[in-house]
């Protein structure tokens, strides 16, 4: 008798590939629609919650996108019925306006400002988040923990309007601290107008109102970490300050990362509204940064061209600067904003 034969066993493993002795069926584009309709099915429900959001997006940051054509243009919102024709019906200028930017000094004095402050906030801003999130993570109660958490928080919900009057009325000529030293015989001070240390009171302002929302997200981080490893540090010797330098902040450094991407990214973008309340105290050489430069030419001399190729270069230099930090991560090992 002639021995059995046997089928090659042709099952697929776990990770979707054939077991040893099943016919190989290179990879075509059948089973990759295949596994993307397995996938599309699969997720519709969060595809269908994500949606909103994504025309959200669609219409309100990447459409506009297309109006950066009037850059090109001597563009007047008056020559057509709408936006759409005035477009096209407004004569075309080339680089006419690009070259006045980089012709004019008050551009140059916006983009110096934009980047001291910039510099300002990576340094003294960009630490405390992490800092507080350390020390609210170290206190053993967590009632406790929780309010100071809620009290650190509460600014990022003020308005810029309610935050620069609240500061004004501590630091301004007429505030609590001017007062107080006239009432002792001693002069009093006005930092709320004084350019010369404007960028750090900006720099104060957005660290008391915004560090809490750093906060939330480094304790997020702080969470994840497994108490395994802080036992076992300690079971070696480690003391608090070891625990913190080995086992706490290499768990926070891709949030780092990623929030420093972001950052450096949003450099040329440092707080329109909370300038712009407070550009006429200091004058424009202190406090022009390039958003209320381009507001300045688009809105009030309602030069449209002119603000829409400031506006652009803007975006390309953060473009730029977005990529860069990224690539940067990468090289440190990290993921970054999104993979290699």
């Amino acid at each position: 008798m002639s021995p059995a034969t046997t089928k090659p066993d042709t099952r697929p493993t776990r990770d979707g590939a054939a077991r040893e002795g099943a016919p190989s069926r290179g990879p075509g584009p059948a089973p990759r629609k295949a596994r993307l309709r397995v996938r599309l099915r699969r997720d519709r429900a969060l595809l269908l919650m994500t949606l909103p959001a994504l025309l959200l997006v669609l219409v309100f940051h990447y459409v506009p996108v297309l109006g950066n054509v009037v850059a090109f243009q001597d563009y007047d919102p008056y020559l057509g019925e709408n936006g759409f024709t005035a477009m096209l019906e407004s004569p075309w200028t080339g680089l006419a306006n690009f070259e006045r930017i980089f012709s004019d000094s008050a551009f140059w004095q916006a983009v110096e400002n934009t980047l001291v402050l910039f510099l300002l906030q990576l340094v003294l801003f960009f630490p405390v988040p992490i800092v507080l999130a350390l020390l609210i993570n170290s206190v053993v109660r967590p009632r406790v923990r929780a309010v100071a958490q809620a009290v650190l928080y509460l600014p990022h919900f003020f308005s810029w309007v309610l935050v620069v009057t609240v500061f004004q009325q501590i630091f301004g000529g007429a505030g609590i601290i001017a007062q107080t030293l006239r009432e002792r015989g001693i002069e009093g001070f006005d930092l709320m107008t004084d350019p010369g240390i404007f960028k750090f009171l900006v720099t104060a302002e957005g660290v008391w109102k915004d560090a809490g929302w750093g906060i939330i997200v480094f304790l997020a981080a702080l969470s994840a970490v497994s108490q395994d490893l802080y036992e076992a540090a300690a079971m070696d010797g480690a003391g608090r300050w070891r625990r913190m330098w080995h086992v706490t902040l290499p768990a926070l450094r891709p949030v780092i990362a990623l929030l420093l991407v972001l950052r450096v990214g949003d450099a040329l973008t440092v707080g329109f509204e909370q300038l712009l309340l407070q550009r006429d105290a200091v004058g424009p050489d202190a406090a022009e940064v390039l958003d209320t430069y381009v507001w300045w030419n688009g809105i009030r001399n309602q030069d449209f061209g002119y603000a829409a190729a400031a506006g652009l270069v803007k975006g390309v230099v953060g473009l730029g600067l977005v990529l860069a930090a990224n690539k940067a991560a990468h090289l440190m090992g990290e993921q970054g904003v999104y993979k290699k």
